[in-house]
């Protein structure tokens, strides 16, 4: 039977220090070791998952190739690691009592009492140990939502506690991320944070084995001394974790501190050879680059930049590829006018309309997609984008002048966008959207095609509303290319137009299957279609 490995990681003192780019840099480096390496994601919200919630509660929806809602940083566990996610790659509290509640209501339990512990805890570790036995990894990383101190984190730390006991000391391992600021005004770097939230991980029975510390300045080595009796770890298991210009360069720097080799000796694994050569250049390349282009992303949660994650990434990866740094434009569209439009898109190379639901700032991406369609300004609408390019088109180039989808206005007499047929009979809002991968056929001799190289691909989806084919025939005949198509050629996936030099768009998120290995190939293009704008204007 397969020796797995647990890497657990908790956090303190503050949210939002970055465990997932923490646990997606250790994963990175540890497979450019030879490790087959996986990560777990335990969010402690109540929630089955993130689907039914607002962007502003939780950022972005991250959907898997299975069709699962997922956190938004399965993204970075897939874009670091350079592999596929799936639905036992994160669960939740909600999902975890669901569960347990069917098992009790079904009499599973055998008439026992269902309590947090076993039965919750329980049910914890066997989504901590099926991930290693349905990947059959080498290493599972954990990573725990929330912070030390979470009244809702209690039950995975709980669970945590419990399964180091049932496991060899050498198989399973705790890393506390955490925060050591400087205070400018002392110009003293304070353990004190770090201290009090090691002492209350403590206090729930688990003991850290290595705690990584963001800081903006390497640690010296009394700092580190003092951190480490304080916390009860050796000097060597404290390392910092320097703030960086992109998250891309924080496995260099994990890899230079020696994070990497340091979990390796603590698990009692060789340490084979790393081999991150092609990493390194593309980051050090990218940080190289000196030209800029601005692209707009015409959207309505813009001042919440976590709803756009994977788009942000995404481009971040097309950049690489064009050696060129994307300066993204947040347009809020609720903001854009017939009046303002060359004010706020003049000096722009791009415009991208992402995904999203609601009739909230529509108009204003309508406005944003004429002025690129008459401009000849390179265009990227990525699902609601390419619903408002077909309602923009119908109105302004076919005449239907009330053309709408049917999301937004139901009584529309030219629903151009409308609820797909197996949506019809659904009410509830959880999980029941058309999700995940599926095949689309590629039309030769398109934007689609050249981008693609391929006449079938497979794109995650993650949406209701679809094209109406009744509009089909008349929108091809003014100047619409239909570019893909589902296999059965029922549902349009992708359009172009014409007489544009580039204007495309998609039913699916093409975002969330960018990676730093390879950019998508539609951001790809669409970046160096902006470059050769720019380049011309």
């Amino acid at each position: 039977m397969k020796n797995t490995k647990y890497i657990f990681f908790t956090g303190g003192v503050v949210s939002s220090l970055g465990k997932g780019i923490a646990c997606s840099s250790l994963g990175l480096l540890l497979k450019s070791r030879g490790y087959h390496v996986t990560v777990l994601k335990l969010d402690p919200y109540i929630n089955v998952d993130p689907g039914t919630m607002s962007p502003y509660q939780h950022g972005e929806v991250y959907v898997t190739d299975d069709g699962s809602e997922t956190d938004l940083d399965l993204g970075h566990y897939e874009r670091f690691l350079n592999t596929e996610m799936a639905s036992y790659n994160n669960a939740t509290s909600g999902q975890i009592y669901y569960e347990v509640i069917q098992k009790e209501r079904r009499g599973d339990y055998l008439g026992a009492t269902v309590q947090v512990i076993p039965h919750i805890t329980d049910a914890i570790n066997e989504k901590i140990t099926g991930v290693g036995d349905k990947t059959g990894a080498d290493i599972v990383i954990v990573e725990i939502g929330g912070t030390v101190g979470d009244i809702e984190s209690l039950p995975f730390l709980e669970a945590i506690r419990q399964f180091r006991l049932n496991h060899a000391l050498e198989d399973t391992l705790v890393v506390h991320l955490t925060l050591v600021p400087f205070i400018a005004g002392a110009n003293e770097l304070k353990t004190k944070p770090t201290q009090h939230s090691v002492m209350r991980l403590r206090e729930i029975g688990l003991q850290p084995d290595a705690l990584l510390c963001r800081t903006d300045r390497l640690l010296p080595a009394g700092v580190k001394q003092k951190i480490g009796l304080f916390c009860n770890v050796s000097s060597e298991a404290v390392i910092d974790a320097l703030d960086v210009q992109t998250i891309y360069e924080v496995p260099l720097q994990y890899a230079k501190v020696g994070f990497d080799q340091l979990v390796l000796k603590k698990l009692h694994l060789d340490k084979h050879r790393l081999n991150i050569r092609n990493w390194r250049q593309k980051v050090e390349r990218y940080a190289s680059v000196n030209k800029h282009i601005p692209i707009a992303i015409c959207g309505k949660y813009v001042e919440l930049q976590d709803a756009y994650k994977s788009i942000m990434a995404a481009f971040v990866h097309a950049g690489m590829e064009n050696h060129v740094k994307v300066d993204l434009k947040w347009i809020n569209t609720e903001t854009l006018l017939d009046g303002n439009l060359e004010e706020k898109l003049g000096d722009v190379a791009g415009i991208l309309v992402p995904g999203g639901f609601g009739e909230r700032g529509i108009e204003g991406k309508l406005r944003a997609i004429r002025y690129a369609r008459e401009k000849k300004l390179p265009y990227f609408g990525i699902c609601l984008g390419l619903q408002t390019a077909v309602i923009e088109f119908a109105r302004h180039v076919l005449g239907k002048k009330r053309a709408n989808s049917t999301e937004f206005d139901p009584e529309t007499p030219d629903p151009v966008i409308h609820l797909m047929e197996t949506q019809k009979a659904i009410h509830d809002l959880g999980g029941t959207m058309r999700l995940g991968a599926y095949p689309c056929k590629i039309r030769p001799g398109t934007k689609a095609h050249q981008a693609y190289g391929a006449l079938k691909v497979n794109e995650r989806h993650r949406h209701r509303y679809e094209f109406n084919n009744e509009y089909r025939q008349a929108l091809e005949r003014a100047g619409m290319i239909i570019s893909g198509l589902s296999p059965d050629g029922k549902l349009v996936e992708m359009i172009e137009l014409a007489d544009h030099p580039w204007f495309v768009a998609c039913q699916f998120h093409p975002e969330l299957k960018s990676r730093v290995a390879k950019a998508h190939p539609l951001f790809r293009e669409f970046v160096a279609a902006a470059l050769e704008y720019e380049q011309k204007k």
